[in-house]
């Protein structure tokens, strides 16, 4: 379960401002990719906070704004889908979490990142493995990104209600696939994901 360890080690080297990044939406074939970004007070947690995936979307919620009340700095970045076709996944994922980073209220001067060694990041940082089941801070950053990036395909789920994005969020499930055979993607497909390419070879 995540905790505040891994910040505190930093802490008593002598940084100040502890970044959690992560993100969502990599794997999806509609849609941004987005990042977050959470600067926690170390006197100020709470131990509900974990990886967004094990929250319900209820807890999530409840989360977010806790965090959002709490947090002396917190961010969204994102990156389209057409940024994502242009330079790739990796790269666009990157470029998301750079603009959560610029965008926090208080610059960090350390970054602790889910899964992703920061050599891209401006600041100094760590690579955490599974970092949003170790590190609060990389937990409230999923969490803000998940209910941002879900609600946003929520709301343009009414425009493409054929593709039931607000109950698969743009993942490939099988409706969501069997509405590409059947329809072709939108404009903010992931043109470039291979499930995309193929329904579109097909059309």
């Amino acid at each position: 379960m995540a905790d505040f360890s891994l910040e505190r080690e930093q802490l008593e080297l002598g940084y100040r401002s502890i970044c959690g990044v992560d993100e969502v939406g990599r794997g999806a074939l509609f849609g941004p990719v987005v990042a977050g970004a959470v600067i926690l007070d170390p006197e100020n947690l709470d131990n509900r906070i974990r990886d967004s995936k094990r929250l319900s979307p209820r807890r999530r919620r409840e989360l977010a704004v806790w965090i959002y009340a709490n947090a002396p700095a917190w961010s969204i970045g994102w990156c389209d889908n057409e940024d994502i076709d242009r330079v790739n996944i990796l790269e666009a994922t990157r470029i998301a979490m750079k603009r959560a980073v610029s965008g926090l209220q208080i610059p960090p001067d350390y970054v602790l990142i889910d899964g992703m060694e920061p050599d891209f990041m401006p600041v100094r940082g760590a690579g955490i493995l599974h970092g949003d089941d170790r590190s609060l801070s990389v937990a409230a950053a999923s969490i803000i990104a998940k209910v941002y990036r879900d609600e946003l395909i929520v709301r343009m789920s009414r425009w493409f209600p054929q593709y039931e994005l607000d109950s698969n969020k743009g993942y490939p499930s099988a409706r969501h696939v069997r509405a590409l055979e059947e329809h072709g993607a939108t404009l903010f497909h992931r043109r470039t994901f291979r499930t995309v390419k193929w329904q579109l070879r097909k059309g």
